[in-house]
């Protein structure tokens, strides 16, 4: 059975930091990428940040390009995403999720491409 399980979310004053861990089990790790994606209350969940575990392709949401990365264990089966210089505007609830990935050209994105998801850890950001 394919698991995820996100941890690190809480409660950040704007410019501070937070890493945000994605535990992962039930399935190969290195054929899948690893997507971090955000919802706020009253909008779309978006991307945040992904990484194909295979090759190390990553992808960054132009709005938190500079300020998060995204990194994985392929020992630990692990994902991290490293977020920095936050802003009231990142509060939302965070979510890792899982794709099968093996081709550069077919690197997954988008929340619909993901099959497998977690349940979410919440990140707020004070002014």
């Amino acid at each position: 059975e394919v698991q995820l399980v996100e941890s690190g979310g809480g409660l950040v004053q704007t410019g501070g930091s937070l890493r945000l861990s994605c535990a992962t089990s039930g399935f190969t790790f290195v054929n899948y990428a690893i997507g971090w994606f955000r919802q706020a209350p009253g909008k779309e969940r978006e991307a945040v940040s992904c990484i194909g575990n295979s090759d190390g392709t990553t992808y960054y949401a132009d709005s938190v390009k500079g300020r998060f990365t995204i990194s994985s264990d392929n020992a630990r089966d692990m994902v991290y995403l490293q977020m920095n210089s936050l802003k009231p505007e990142d509060t939302a609830v965070y979510y890792c999720a899982a794709e099968v990935y093996f081709d550069v050209d077919d690197f997954p994105i988008q929340p619909y491409e993901y099959e497998h998801w977690g349940q979410g850890t919440q990140v707020t950001v004070s002014p």
